[in-house]
C-alpha cells in the first residue's frame, strides 16, 4: 500500500504532485465526473473538506473518462466546472483512467489494496435500470467510487452511490482522525 504515496500524479493545474506529501493524513480518494447523475456529489465532498481539513483529512478527486464519457472535459473546463458550480477548495488533479488495462498506477494500487466494492450488486442493479453494462469487479465500477486511506494506510473501499454524508463512511473518517 505504501507504493500509492510514492507516486507523483499531475494536479489540474498540470504540475507534478508527490502523493507522499499526503502521508499521516487521512486520505478521500474519489474518481469524479461533471456529467453524471451522482456529480452533485461535489456538494457534499465540500462539506466534508470543511468539516474536516483542520484534523488532518483531504479529498483528492481524479477526473476519469471512463464511465459513458461523463468527463469529457480538459482540466481547464474541469476546474471551472468545478470552481463555479460546486466551490470546490479540495485538491483536484488532472484527468486519468481508473479502469483497463491503461488504468493509472495509483488506481491500480487502490484496486489491489482494497479488491471489493461493497454494494456492488446494487450499483451493477442501479446501471443495468439505464442499459448501462457495469465492469467487471474488481474494476471501479462507476464515477463517485470512495477509496479511504487512513494514517497507517489501510484502503477501505466505498461503492459510488455512498454519499459523502453516509453514515459509515463519515464514521469510518472519524474513527481515523
Amino acid at each position: 500500500m505504501s507504493h500509492i504515496l510514492d507516486l507523483t500524479v499531475k494536479n489540474i493545474q498540470g504540475e507534478d504532485t508527490d502523493l507522499s506529501a499526503y502521508r499521516g493524513k487521512t486520505l478521500l480518494i474519489v474518481n469524479t465526473a461533471s456529467k453524471c447523475g451522482l456529480t452533485p456529489q461535489y456538494e457534499g465532498l465540500e462539506a466534508l473538506y470543511k468539516k474536516y481539513q483542520d484534523q488532518g483529512f483531504e479529498i483528492l478527486g481524479f477526473p476519469a473518462n471512463d464511465f459513458a464519457g461523463q468527463e469529457p472535459g480538459t482540466d481547464e473546463e474541469i476546474q471551472q466546472f468545478c470552481s463555479l458550480n460546486y466551490d470546490v477548495s479540495f485538491p483536484m488533479f488532472s484527468k486519468v483512467v481508473v479502469t483497463g488495462e491503461n488504468k493509472h498506477p495509483l488506481y491500480k494500487g487502490l484496486i489491489e489494496a482494497a479488491p471489493e466494492t461493497p454494494n456492488r450488486d446494487a450499483m451493477v442493479t442501479m446501471l443495468a435500470g439505464h442499459n448501462i453494462e457495469a465492469t467487471k469487479a474488481p474494476e471501479v465500477v462507476w464515477n463517485f467510487e470512495k477509496f479511504l486511506i487512513t494514517k497507517e494506510g489501510k484502503v477501505i473501499r466505498f461503492s459510488p452511490d455512498v454519499t459523502p454524508d453516509n453514515e459509515a463512511l463519515v464514521k469510518a473518517i472519524e474513527a481515523d482522525l
